[in-house]
């Protein structure tokens, strides 16, 4: 297990993403991949209340929903940390302190729970003051509907700001932070965001740890896949990202598992990440990502496909 920075929250070092769920996984399959996630040790399922609104006949809260409904199926609701988003529903869109309590009771209604483990601002709401945004999540932690609270998709200045904001009025602090980051995917996170992660002492999270299915090895010349994904993934199909494949083949044939689980492997070994979110669509898929829980790559491993994945 894993602590998320100065929290209580000790998590599973792999965060299973719901998005699919309700999406590309209906209910049955979701409550196979939530019991063969759990049953491996994991206990850190992440979703968002606009889960999957994009999806034809959804409208937000799909996933949450399910969730909701295979906790209280199996009765292991303390056993979870759940995390949750808002901010992107499109009916509950941005910052605003009303928009945070309404879109939170939502949520816990359909989770059907009292509490969120960690609340994330989805996105960054430059027409709402941070103090007022803070204040409003503040109050769902005082209220106990909220155990800590956490950013998405925010800029380094603006993350830097919503920080000095929290210790200068003294409000909720964010202890984490969600953001686009992989081996075919560096630029938004390594340099200037990296180091306010660092320096503030927060815990990093990324998603699209698997570059939406790219590094899991399946999307090869010449190969043919299914997906709803398939268009965004098959676009790292270049040099470089057939020379981080070939690498990733090298290790993961080294090590005995699977491609996926050594690109998650990376992610881990990255000083301030402290569990990559991927997502599963079946238990098979799931299969190939656990290795990572007790994966590790040796330095010259790590080094290696920093320098082929630059």
């Amino acid at each position: 297990m894993a602590r998320i920075g100065s929290t209580k929250l000790e998590v599973f070092p792999l965060a299973l993403g719901g998005n699919v769920f309700g999406w590309t996984a209906d209910e049955k399959t979701s409550f196979a991949v939530l019991d063969a996630y759990a049953a491996a040790g994991g206990n850190f399922v992440d979703t968002a209340d606009v889960y999957s609104a994009w999806a034809p006949g959804n409208s937000g809260g799909e996933s949450e929903t399910i969730i909701g409904r295979w906790l209280s199926s199996r009765g292991n609701r303390e056993k979870m940390i759940i995390a949750t988003k808002v901010g992107m529903h499109p009916k509950l869109s941005g910052l605003a302190p009303a928009t945070i309590r309404t879109a939170a009771e939502k949520s816990l209604r359909r989770l059907q729970t009292d509490y969120i483990d960690l609340y994330y601002a989805h996105q960054d709401d430059e027409n709402t003051p941070l103090e007022e945004t803070l204040r409003a999540f503040g109050e769902l932690v005082e209220e106990g509907k909220v155990r800590y609270v956490a950013a998405s998709n925010y800029s380094a200045a603006r993350l830097q700001e919503a920080l000095s904001a929290s210790d200068r009025a003294g409000l909720v602090r964010y202890v984490a932070l969600q953001h686009h980051y992989n081996l075919v995917e560096r630029d938004q996170y390594e340099g200037e965001l990296a180091n306010v992660v660092a320096r503030e002492g927060l815990a990093s999270i990324p998603y699209f740890a698997l570059a939406s299915g790219f590094l899991t090895g399946k999307y090869r010349p010449g190969a043919k896949v299914s997906s709803q994904r398939a268009e965004k993934a098959g676009g790292y199909l270049n040099d470089r990202g057939i020379k981080v494949l070939a690498f990733l083949d090298e290790v993961a044939a080294a090590h005995d598992v699977s491609v996926a689980s050594v690109a998650l492997a990376w992610l881990a070994a990255q000083p301030t990440v402290v569990a990559p979110a991927a997502s599963a669509r079946t238990p098979e898929q799931l299969r190939d990502l656990l290795p990572v829980a007790d994966l590790r790559l040796t330095k010259s491993e790590v080094s290696r496909l920093s320098e082929v994945s630059a």
